[in-house]
């Protein structure tokens, strides 16, 4: 269901940024940047794109793939919030937004996280990836892998901090962007960094102010990341929910701060004001038993799997139609959570969400033995009957 409105590109005279104009069911939506989409959180559907595609720097929107990697070693075991980290030269030496690190420096793993979710902090950032990975050359190596298996084709990563002045290939998209956004959110404990507004370090002597406006001014929000270089512009991947519908806007390339921030709420409200999620209630009295050829039971029932919410436009819910596909027998031996189908909801040819239906349990193939066994017991009940 994706959805690209069309846009009208002007020339802004002498400033790098551009500026479209988006006109949806009547309505028109200004996002002063060069680039821009709208991405549901859940499902990872674009329901607004403009530009999406085109290369540009990220500045510090690149912490969105550092933070997901140290997600996703809390949660596999491989660092703990608890646990020490020694500030190395390379972290210390970082510039740009920083907590001003020390060599030799020690802070928690949650310290250097809050650091970097609402300060940006480079050197915080740094000091982190090192500890994971060993190196910064290791720690970026993995950032690479992982946009790769992501799928974000258009990204490649020089460091982890999105400092552009020695590079030209530190590059990635509005969409590769919101991938690894919809990635990070997946872990619900990032939110309790990206919604912090204000916090401190060292006993109170270092404050820390989130780069994210929208985390203090529009409601919802629950993250994500701002940038901000020469070369980049204003880049600005923001996140926010409301009854159950979980969406990222990212703008890129926009003149001033401002402008970053209103875009990618003109985004959001319109995203909140077209779309909305639901969980589908499957009729399971619609789904019939299969026949089971040669099996030791006759049929096996179908039950469906990974049911969840799905977002749609705004009231519509009443055209979805239910398809149900079916086989109509099928052979031993059958294997629980086999598939044997599948249910799709329609609005006209439209698919708005496809689920498997899978074997209830697992069906033997009868055997010679079974049937001498079920013969006997066939005569046994014959002759108590008798």
């Amino acid at each position: 269901m994706k959805k690209v409105l069309s846009f009208i590109l002007a020339l802004i005279f002498c400033v790098p940024a551009l500026g479209f104009s988006v006109f949806a069911e009547g309505e028109e939506i200004e996002v002063n940047a060069k680039s821009a989409i709208l991405m549901d959180v859940a499902s990872g559907e674009v329901l607004y794109a403009v530009n999406e595609n085109e290369q540009l720097y990220p500045a510090s929107v690149t912490k969105i793939m550092p933070m997901l990697l140290f997600m996703e070693a809390l949660d596999n075991g491989k660092m703990t919030l608890e646990e020490i980290v020694t500030a190395s030269p390379t972290a210390a030496s970082k510039g740009g937004s920083q907590i001003w690190l020390k060599e030799g420096e020690q802070m928690t793993v949650d310290e250097l996280l809050r650091a970097t979710a609402i300060a940006s902090a480079n050197d915080a950032c740094t000091a982190l990836g090192e500890h994971l990975a060993g190196s910064e050359e290791a720690f970026v190596k993995m950032m690479n892998e992982r946009a790769a298996a992501l799928g974000m084709t258009n990204t490649h990563f020089d460091n982890c901090s999105g400092l552009d002045d020695d590079t030209e290939t530190h590059l990635t998209t509005a969409y590769d962007i919101a991938l690894m956004s919809c990635e990070l959110l997946k872990h619900e404990r990032i939110k309790t960094y990206t919604t912090v507004w204000m916090d401190t370090l060292r006993n109170g002597a270092t404050e820390l102010v989130n780069t994210n406006r929208l985390v203090r001014f529009y409601n919802g929000t629950t993250g994500l990341k701002t940038g901000t270089t020469s070369k980049a512009g204003h880049c600005l991947s923001a996140s926010a929910e409301r009854d159950g519908l979980h969406l990222v806007a990212v703008v890129m390339g926009a003149q001033n701060s401002t402008d970053r921030f209103e875009g990618a709420k003109a985004l959001l409200n319109w995203g909140f004001a077209n779309y909305e999620s639901f969980t589908p209630q499957i009729d399971s009295s619609q789904i019939a038993d299969v026949t089971v050829i040669r099996g030791t039971e006759g049929t096996v029932r179908p039950i469906v799997s990974g049911v969840g919410a799905i977002t749609i436009e705004a009231g519509k819910k009443s055209l979805l139609e239910t398809e149900i596909e079916l086989a109509a027998d099928v052979e031993a031996p059958v294997e629980e959570n086999q598939v044997l189908g599948c249910v799709r909801l329609k609005i006209g040819s439209e698919i708005i969400g496809e689920y498997p239906l899978m074997a209830e349990k697992s069906v033997r193939r009868i055997t010679f033995g079974d049937i001498v066994a079920r013969f006997f017991k066939a005569m046994t009940k014959s002759e108590q009957q008798s």
